[in-house]
């Protein structure tokens, strides 16, 4: 499988077409940052990482941008198996 580019993770934001883990909205919620702020960082992002998981194989991708006042943040994401994207995790630089 292709590695998901910044242009696919976008296409699946703007049509809706992610989940957001528990551990996300739980740290979305501890950086005071809302789902609109999650969808900006990807929309305004680029990926700048692309992690494997030792054990799992799993791949991560890492994308950098911006929330809605500007500040900097991540989100870590995963393409699932049924094409949906997975935020797996947010913080703020």
């Amino acid at each position: 499988m292709a590695h998901p580019t910044i242009h696919q993770l976008r296409h699946l934001v703007r049509t809706l077409n992610y989940v957001v883990s528990t551990h996300a909205a739980e740290k979305l919620e501890d950086d005071n940052l809302s789902i609109l702020d999650l969808e900006n960082i990807i929309l305004t992002g680029k990926i700048t990482e692309r992690q494997r998981d030792a054990k799992t194989r799993e791949s991560k991708i890492i994308v950098s941008g911006v929330t809605l006042d500007g500040n900097h943040a991540q989100a870590v994401v995963k393409v699932g198996f049924t094409g949906k994207l997975i935020v797996i995790t947010t913080y703020v630089l």
